[in-house]
């Protein structure tokens, strides 16, 4: 009885082991298979299901060690984080599929020599794509630029409302949007008006005629942006005495301003002012003057 026990179990492992086992490793090794010899290239189902588990296992870490450094970020500093992550999760899965391929008997040196060709090709065709690439991680790592900042690039003034990994945007004055290169921000000059604080100093100048009472010109450019919307009262404004110019004597009006972005209508609401008062206290805003001789010359009689 306990021999009859033993052979049935046994048959059941035989059963096991060559019909079930067997028929889903012949499963298992269904596919494509492309050349001879030791350059001979398997593309089975089990090779597939190594590469797609590998995927899900190194998307879930990532997703994990993504939530992991960003869990006490800001908004702002998360999504920064964020898209140099993508960038790096490139990288990452184009390594797994490569270990994978090599732990599982594939042999990758071919691919791995015209992979390398291909990156060379790539990367002299795409070089200013990995300079914008390079830009905006260190714009993101070294925040020498943030969402809010008001620049000038090219003459060009705007507020930057997004950043990412190869481009930035910004919208200016007239609600245009501008897309601008990362690689502007490390190869060029670009001006960030609120890189060290939100207030910016601004001037409108002005010129007067000779003879003018310069000290009541000083009194009315400063009483013109005291009432003024936008204009901060600390630091105070002040006026300087530029120039003696060819035509008029050249006065600025300096003051502060919480949003640059908005500054061309703060500075035409004080040039409005500015005219009504030299109106009222008759100083006079000059027109260039330039001082013509017109020289003739006699001509000599005919006999």
């Amino acid at each position: 009885m306990f021999q009859e026990k033993e052979k049935v179990t046994d048959k059941i492992e035989e059963v096991v082991k060559e019909d079930i086992w067997g028929a889903v490793k012949d499963f298992l090794d269904l596919g494509f298979h492309f050349g001879e010899g030791d350059k001979q290239i398997h593309i089975t189902i089990s090779l597939v299901l190594i590469v797609t588990i590998s995927f899900l296992i190194a998307s879930f870490l990532l997703k994990w060690i993504r939530v992991l450094f960003t869990r006490k970020m800001v908004e702002t500093d998360k999504l920064k984080f964020i898209s140099v992550f993508k960038f790096i999760k490139y990288i990452t899965y184009v390594i797994v599929v490569f270990a994978t391929l090599s732990l599982a008997g594939f042999n990758i040196t071919p691919f791995l020599a015209a992979s390398a060709a291909l990156l060379v090709g790539l990367g002299l065709a795409l070089q200013e794509l990995f300079q914008d690439v390079i830009g905006g991680i260190f714009i993101i790592i070294d925040k020498s630029l943030l969402v809010g900042d008001i620049i000038e690039v090219e003459g060009k003034v705007g507020r930057v409302i997004d950043i990412k990994l190869r481009t930035t945007r910004a919208i200016t004055r007239d609600d245009k949007i501008i897309i601008i290169p990362n690689h502007k921000f490390i190869t060029d000059l670009i001006y960030n008006y609120t890189q060290n604080h939100k207030s910016t100093r601004e001037l409108v100048r002005v010129g007067v005629a000779y003879g003018s009472d310069t000290v009541k010109v000083k009194e009315l450019l400063l009483q013109s942006v005291q009432k003024q919307t936008g204009v901060l009262k600390s630091p105070k404004p002040f006026v300087l005495f530029e120039d003696f110019g060819d035509s008029a004597l050249v006065f600025s009006i300096h003051f502060f301003i919480s949003d640059s972005f908005v500054d061309p209508k703060i500075k035409s609401e004080i040039r409005f002012t500015i005219d009504a008062l030299f109106r009222e206290n008759n100083v006079t805003i000059p027109f260039p003057q330039r001082d013509v001789h017109l020289f003739t010359q006699a001509t000599p009689q005919q006999e």
